[in-house]
């Protein structure tokens, strides 16, 4: 299949094969490349699936689906997507490896999730973790996260209990894992806390794949006291987000540009949009700079404000609507 590619895609397509292959061996003999290339996942073109008794559980991703500004540069890069079932059935040491991997390759990890599983059931139950947020013990610096709750808790079966955003690059999800694999009528009493980290506002090492249980127990003093139940010792290590001050100066120049195209370009954009084709459209911005005031910003600060910002582009922009950090 690789002699079909046409010759700009094959070397890609090798690195990433000889990637998939490296992921593999990290994780165990169990572990291999599934031998036909597979249409790409996450705006990529292709994939190599990692797969475990010929079922998938993880891929490595390249070249670009799309010609847009964002997915140029995303045709650069080479990602590695690691299911949950990958991680559960590797030999032990995998994440070990794995982060020597990453150390290697030179790479920037863009989520973590690290998760804690109650199998006999968690203290208190999932209505004990809502009364735990109400009374505070979940807030960071003062400030209380976001939450939200999913699934039937009149009945409590099959509930979830968010806390944060993945907006903020930060949340956790503890659930009835076990009414989720068992059935709810099941009443398994299988617990699991997820906490999810991205790299929208932080820099994720990886030590974190070394030091699970540090990093897990640095998220909150809730956290913490989660894994000493679970028997667990850890040096609580924090992943911090990016300085405030470069945060907020990139979001005050990117809310400015955004204005100025809405507010002076808006009549302009309106005609091409509505009558000009998207290539059309694509070449009226094609090789274009940015703007003088974005160009002091590398591609990762701009784009860990921009999802911010397009998500709001209806609402208005400052500092309104904002997540907390």
């Amino acid at each position: 299949l690789l002699r079909t590619l046409p010759d700009a895609d094959f070397c890609p397509s090798a690195q990433a094969l000889t990637l998939a292959r490296d992921v593999c061996a990290a994780l165990g003999p169990d572990y291999a490349v599934f031998p036909e290339l597979r249409k790409g996942h996450d705006f990529y073109r292709f994939r190599w699936s990692i797969v475990r008794n010929d079922v998938e559980c993880g891929w490595v991703g390249f070249l670009a689906s799309g010609d847009s500004p964002r997915q140029h540069a995303q045709s650069e890069t080479l990602h590695v997507n690691l299911y949950g079932a990958a991680c559960t059935f590797a030999l032990p040491g995998f994440n070990e490896r794995l982060a020597e991997l990453v150390d290697d390759v030179d790479a920037k990890i863009t989520r973590v999730d690290l998760a804690l599983d109650f199998f006999d059931g968690l203290a208190g139950g999932l209505d004990g973790v809502r009364q735990d947020y109400m009374a505070g013990a979940m807030d960071h610096r003062g400030k209380r996260p976001k939450c939200n709750m999913v699934g039937d808790w009149c009945n409590g079966a099959a509930r979830s209990f968010y806390v944060g955003s993945k907006e903020a690059g930060k949340q956790t999800n503890v659930y009835e894992k076990g009414h989720q694999l068992y059935g709810a009528e099941s009443g398994n009493p299988w617990a699991r806390i997820e906490l999810r980290y991205g790299n929208k506002l932080r820099v994720l090492p990886s030590d974190m794949l070394r030091r699970p249980d540090d990093f897990f127990s640095g998220a909150s003093d809730w956290h913490q006291q989660q894994l000493s139940l679970a028997s667990v010792d850890a040096t609580p290590e924090p992943v911090k987000c990016t300085p405030r001050l470069a945060v907020e100066t990139v979001q005050a120049e990117v809310s400015r540009v955004i204005r100025w195209a809405r507010n002076t370009a808006g009549p302009a954009l309106s005609f091409l949009v509505k009558f000009a084709s998207m290539d059309q459209l694509a070449q009226v911005c094609e090789q274009k700079q940015l703007p003088g005031r974005l160009q002091r910003f590398g591609e990762s600060e701009l784009d860990s404000v921009a999802d911010l910002f397009m998500k709001n582009l209806g609402t208005g922009f400052g500092r309104a609507g904002m997540p907390a950090f």
